[in-house]
């Protein structure tokens, strides 16, 4: 394993960023290559300790010449988030700067091109990590960006192009769900990681051993040694069923039996009133249509003071809100409904 430290030039002189990189040499130049990136949105660890995890399996292959394919490993992806405090907060989703997501505004190549990254010499720092994001990942056959939700099921997010062709990936990683899209107007790291072989040769796109995801492991809160444990093998079965590791005591996964949504079907719930949540519903839970979801306490002990939220179609709740204080419009949760939603997205769901 080789260890190298990128560095970021910041926004002001004597600023400089830096992230560690890992890197593990594969024995056959036939065999598939792999990224995995954790912590993009910088508060978002169950993927960091995931790597953590993973990274004494990773190092054991390779002392025993099992790694086929050369594997990245970037654990912690945005030391400028990992960085932002406010009143004591930590803030990592958004760019204090800017008030852009950190998972936004990815360069949308043309094709796998390095060249055709856009010049940022004179961008914000932030637009310089991105860019050199995508050059540590671009031209790898398997790309994970490893996120988390506020409360959820462990769920991938999949191009359609993708699909079924990644079942296998699902399964080996134990997600419970996936959400297919098909569409990225906003630069996500995945659309970044996908949409540059959409328009190109098959000999170059390459779909039949291409592993691109993002990776929803779960909530805010579940930073937790067996947790992690179970995340990181599920990452190392992936590398195992797509050759990119040789492991013979490690089964190969196929089918996938959780559950496969187009992201159209999704529906946000956005909260009526500014209040307290009281939640009827948890991840997991199958609704029917007009089963109440959650109520909305805003105006304590009076008359009419609370709202209750009901499900506009049948489905399951594949996330929630993590705070119990929301504001009018906020969303409330992630319902995946059986049918095509009446607010259908088929971009990002949500800054």
């Amino acid at each position: 394993m080789q260890k190298t430290t990128e560095r970021i030039a910041g926004d002001a002189e004597g600023t400089i960023y830096e992230f560690p990189v890992f890197r593990f040499e594969g024995k056959d130049n036939a065999a598939p290559s792999a990224y995995l990136q954790a912590a993009l949105h910088a508060g978002e660890l169950p993927g960091v300790v995931a790597i953590d995890a993973l990274m004494p399996m990773l190092t054991k292959a390779e002392a025993e010449g099992r790694i086929r394919g050369p594997i990245t490993v970037v654990p912690w992806a945005n030391p400028i988030g990992r960085a932002q405090y406010h009143f004591g907060e930590h803030q990592g989703r958004f760019n204090l700067s800017t008030r852009t997501n950190f998972n936004r505004s990815f360069p949308l190549l043309a094709a796998p091109d390095a060249r055709l990254l856009p010049d940022v010499s004179l961008s914000g720092a932030d637009h310089r990590l991105k860019n050199r994001l995508v050059q540590l990942s671009l031209g790898q056959d398997i790309v994970l960006d490893l996120h988390c939700d506020d409360e959820g099921l462990a769920y991938l997010y999949i191009h359609t192009s993708l699909w079924p062709q990644m079942a296998d990936c699902a399964a080996a990683m134990g997600a419970e769900a996936v959400l297919l899209w098909s569409e990225d107007s906003t630069g996500t790291f995945e659309g970044a990681s996908i949409m540059p072989y959409q328009n190109v040769p098959a000999s170059i796109a390459r779909f039949d051993r291409r592993v691109v995801t993002t990776v929803e492991y779960r909530g805010m809160l579940d930073v937790d040694g067996a947790l992690a444990a179970g995340d990181a093998e599920g990452l190392y079965r992936l590398l195992v069923t797509r050759g990119v590791v040789l492991d013979p005591s490690v089964p190969t996964f196929e089918k996938f039996s959780g559950l496969v949504v187009p992201l159209e079907n999704i529906d946000m719930m956005p909260s009526p009133r500014a209040g307290a949540i009281l939640y009827d519903v948890k991840p997991g839970d199958r609704v029917k249509k007009g089963d109440r979801l959650a109520t909305i306490v805003h105006a304590p002990g009076e008359a009419g003071g609370r709202t209750e939220v009901f499900a506009p179609q049948s489905g399951f709740i594949l996330t929630r809100r993590s705070r119990r204080i929301i504001r009018a419009g906020e969303d409330l949760l992630k319902l995946a409904g059986d049918r095509r939603s009446n607010d259908a997205r088929s971009g990002t769901l949500e800054d």
